[in-house]
This record gives C-alpha cells, sequence and structure tokens, in this order.
C-alpha cells in the first residue's frame, strides 16, 4: 500500500491479538496495520500466545504480523512490547532496548501534558495469580470454543443470518456473576487515580472500553484496546484525543483485506518470513 494512504497516528495501542491460536484475525489486524502510519506503537500484551503456542499451528499470517511489526522500526515508528500473561516468559527480557524497540512491564508516557499509564491488567486478576494452571486449562477451552464459533457462524452465514459470538455469551455471564469487568476497571481507575495519571490503558479482558470513571479521590479516564480474537478493536490517540478504532467499520481495512485475499499463495514460508524479519530489525537497529 502507498505510503501517502496511511494515517498519521500518534499513538496506537494494539493488545491480546493472541497469534499462535486459531481465534487470532491475523488477516484483519495486518490490514489495519497498512492503513496506519503511527508516530508510537504500544503492543500491551498477550500479542503472542506462548501458552497455546504450537508448531502445529503457525500461519503465514500470523509470521506477516510479526514481520510487519519489525518492518515500521525502519519508518522511525517505536515500538514498546508491554508483557502480558499469555507472554510471560518475555517478562525476563523487561528492559532490553535495541534501536526504537523495548519490552517492558508498564509503561508512562507524557501525552499534551497529561500522564498516561499503561500496561496489560493480568496482575489484577486474582485467579490467575494463584490458580495460572486453572487459567490456562480455561484457555484451552476458549480456544477450543472459538474454532465451533468459526464453524457455527460459516453455517449462519450460508442461510443467511448474521454471527453470534458463544464465547462472548458464556464469557458475559461468568464475569457479571463475579463482577470481574467492574472490579478490574474500577481497580485500574483507583489506582490510576491515586497516582494522578489522567489516562489509564489496559487490555487483558478483551473488552474495549473508553469512559471517565470519577471516584471521591478524583476523575481518570479508563481505555482498554480490547483484541483481535473477536472485537478486532485498538486504541488510537491523534492531537489530544482517544478513540476506539473498529476494524469491522472500516471499509478501507477490508477492501485491502480482500485484495490480499487473492494472493495468499504468494505469502513466504515461515523461514523465509524469520529471516527477512531479523535482516529488517537489524537494519532498523543500527539507524
Amino acid at each position: 500500500m502507498k505510503k501517502e494512504f496511511r494515517r498519521d497516528v500518534e499513538v496506537v495501542v494494539i493488545s491480546d491479538v493472541h497469534l499462535g491460536t486459531y481465534g487470532c484475525q491475523a488477516e484483519e489486524l495486518l490490514q489495519y496495520l497498512k492503513t496506519i502510519n503511527p508516530k508510537k506503537l504500544i503492543l500491551n500484551g498477550d500479542i503472542i500466545d506462548m501458552w497455546q503456542f504450537s508448531k502445529r499451528y503457525w500461519p503465514s499470517s500470523h509470521m506477516q504480523i510479526i514481520k510487519y511489526i519489525t518492518s515500521v522500526l525502519s519508518r522511525k515508528t517505536e515500538v514498546v512490547y508491554i508483557t502480558g500473561n499469555h507472554d510471560e516468559m518475555l517478562r525476563r527480557f523487561v528492559g532490553f532496548k535495541l534501536g526504537s524497540f523495548k519490552i517492558e512491564n508498564k509503561l508512562v508516557l507524557k501525552l499534551d501534558g497529561k500522564k498516561a499509564w499503561f500496561f496489560h491488567g493480568d496482575v489484577f486478576d486474582v485467579t490467575m495469580q494463584y490458580s495460572k494452571w486453572l487459567a490456562k486449562l480455561g484457555a484451552v477451552g476458549y480456544d477450543s470454543l472459538i474454532i465451533l464459533n468459526t464453524f457455527v457462524n460459516f453455517c449462519l452465514r450460508s442461510v443467511g443470518r448474521g454471527k453470534i459470538s458463544l464465547s462472548k455469551r458464556i464469557k458475559d455471564s461468568v464475569k457479571t456473576a463475579v463482577k470481574f469487568i467492574d472490579d478490574f476497571e474500577n481497580t485500574a481507575a483507583d489506582i490510576a487515580i491515586d497516582n494522578r495519571y489522567d489516562y489509564v490503558i489496559c487490555g487483558h479482558i478483551h473488552q474495549p472500553q473508553h469512559r471517565e470513571i470519577n471516584t471521591s479521590k478524583g476523575q481518570v479516564t479508563y481505555l482498554n484496546s480490547g483484541d483481535w480474537v473477536e472485537n478486532m478493536t485498538a486504541l488510537e490517540y491523534n492531537k489530544g484525543q482517544w478513540s476506539i478504532y473498529d476494524y469491522r467499520t472500516d471499509e478501507l481495512a477490508k477492501q485491502i483485506k480482500k485484495s490480499n485475499g487473492k494472493v495468499k499463495e504468494k505469502y513466504q514460508t515461515n523461514n523465509d518470513l524469520f529471516q527477512d524479519m531479523v535482516t529488517e530489525f537489524l537494519t532498523a537497529s543500527k539507524k
């Protein structure tokens, strides 16, 4: 895609891509990335799903995401990888920096005079902290449900009916019972207010959100980038304003998807893509 068709964006936040799983919408994410030219790209956790990672399933479209992210480094885009629970193995590399790429557990930025606090959000999940094996078991079940949901929606489309989300329906009912989302958002807001942050930006719960939270101590803007399994959303910051990007309403990205979908067989092998990715990464780091 020609550069002049890319939108300039000051900050882009994506999270919960879950590369390496059947539910990951990698092709849609790639088309979105090709429509933007971010000054700063923040990967807010669970980009690669190391819990579910398997050599048996790593399609070229997933490697294309990794390759594209490394390629934007050569365009002077700063890339910050914030670790999550599904890619927690990367936490041993926190503090690593090469060129305009770095790995962190959290990030604080000053945006037009306001303080923004970025982190994945799994630190608030008590279940994750004390029953990690149970969480991993749940992740396997969730991935299987996504596969089933894909088949169900294919059948529904073939008879002219709209899509449904089995996982979202189940997830919403469970999380409503334990007030998971409200507790998560309010906890993040309380800590952000205590530390005088203006924005708190999370991922983890696959629930895109942009809202003001008021407490007796003050006010904060809570934002969540959603995911690229079901919602296909991201956060964008431009000229002092945050917005939620939704792929489903982006006609330009959908057109790119259709044109690229015809040449899937021309994708390089994962080995070729990896070699190109390393070359681009090293070249960008020298600039």
